[in-house]
């Protein structure tokens, strides 16, 4: 009973963080290019009553064991990497990748960092920056007097100046992407880091043969989470926490029946 207990108790902690992860999930299914994640769990130790093979006798051995699992912790939080719906916007700085490619961004640290939102803008200099100020890497800068900026499939940025009948080149886009995005680190602002995990990036032009992907001017892409998913998640955290509570309830009373045997 004991051991019910405390199985029961991490049973419900790991629910606990499932809804943790909805709950997330569920508050960026409007932001642009979040990827949703999902808990995976794992069984503890177990405690071998009797250890499996163990001799019946000098000719036999036990067929199965008797082991006792004392119950389940959340092991990892999984980066799902498929795809968001696209939103078409008509803002020539919105960009989004058709592919697995990320848009790397330079931080104040001199880090760089990679995202999927492609919600650029310009700063007071005329460079392309995320919504906090962070340049896209490599830098590209907007003349102050470009009547249009045209951004190619292959990442290439052109604008019109007056007097010019051609656009002229000013900068090209470069993507990055990892052997296992799902191991990239989230730092916030719709922003992952690489580790030792995801491996190192390869960096290219879009379009090209790595497969990063092809840029869409104009477009966004919408937050990967799926809100009716999430509802079953939610749903079946909430039923799994419910049972292992009840199991904490049964082991209560089988204690009060043993403390009444005592009266």
């Amino acid at each position: 009973m004991f051991r019910a207990l405390y199985t029961a108790a991490s049973g419900m902690s790991a629910q606990q963080m499932n809804l943790d992860n909805v709950a997330n999930n569920l508050a960026n299914s409007s932001t642009a290019g979040f990827r949703r994640r999902r808990i995976q769990f794992q069984d503890l130790m177990y405690q071998n009553l009797i250890s499996p093979g163990a001799a019946a006798t000098q000719q036999t051995t036990l067929a199965a064991g008797l082991q006792v699992g004392l119950g389940t912790r959340s092991a990892a939080s999984e980066v799902i990497q498929s795809q968001g719906d696209f939103t078409q916007t008509g803002n020539p700085l919105d960009l989004t990748i058709k592919g697995q490619g990320f848009f790397q961004v330079r931080l104040p640290s001199g880090d760089l960092a990679y995202t999927r939102a492609g919600t650029f803008h310009l700063d007071a200099q005329g460079n392309i920056v995320t919504s906090e100020g962070n340049p896209l890497e490599p830098a590209i800068t907007i003349p102050p007097d470009a009547q249009s900026i045209t951004i190619g499939s292959d990442g290439t940025v052109s604008v019109v100046q007056p007097g010019q009948s051609q656009a002229q080149q000013v900068g090209s886009i470069q993507l990055a992407m990892f052997p296992n995005p799902g191991g990239l680190n989230s730092i916030g602002g719709n922003l992952f880091l690489a580790t030792t995990a995801s491996g190192d990036p390869i960096v290219a032009n879009p379009g090209g043969s790595e497969g990063l992907g092809t840029l869409e001017q104009g477009f966004l892409e919408s937050s990967n989470v799926n809100v009716v998913e999430e509802f079953v998640q939610m749903i079946l955290a909430q039923r799994s926490y419910e049972a292992n509570s009840r199991v904490v309830r049964a082991a209560d009373d089988m204690f009060q029946q043993i403390n009444s045997l005592t009266r």
